[in-house]
């Protein structure tokens, strides 16, 4: 498990427990993934999106197939997103559908 200054780090994915592993592996994370059977922590943290036809489409040209990767999750992922949960109480939020923009390490530094 990945901390920093007593926080944990850890990512959720749609993705079915097979594909998390080969993720795994292939970015070489450092930190828990874990599995998000039937959407929960994605809707309970809102982060949850529809992909569009049109982006699907263009996945499928490159041989990414939302059903084979997540499972009965479909085509639904994670907007890319930072909770800093301190004391069971949630500090900081973060997320922004244009995967593009993320807060600053210095900004998330900050808020330890």
């Amino acid at each position: 498990m990945l901390t920093a200054k007593g926080a944990t780090i850890l990512a959720v994915s749609p993705e079915i427990q097979e594909n998390i592993a080969k993720t795994i592996a292939k970015t070489k994370a450092s930190f828990p993934v874990l599995h998000d059977a039937q959407l929960k922590i994605m809707k309970a943290y809102d982060v949850a999106y529809d992909v569009d036809p049109e982006t699907i489409e263009r996945y499928k040209k490159f041989k990414i197939d939302f059903n084979a990767v997540n499972g009965s999750n479909g085509a639904k992922l994670p907007v890319p997103a930072v909770y800093i949960i301190k004391n069971g109480v949630i500090s900081y939020r973060f997320f922004n559908e244009d995967y593009t923009k993320r807060p600053s390490v210095r900004e998330l530094a900050e808020q330890l």
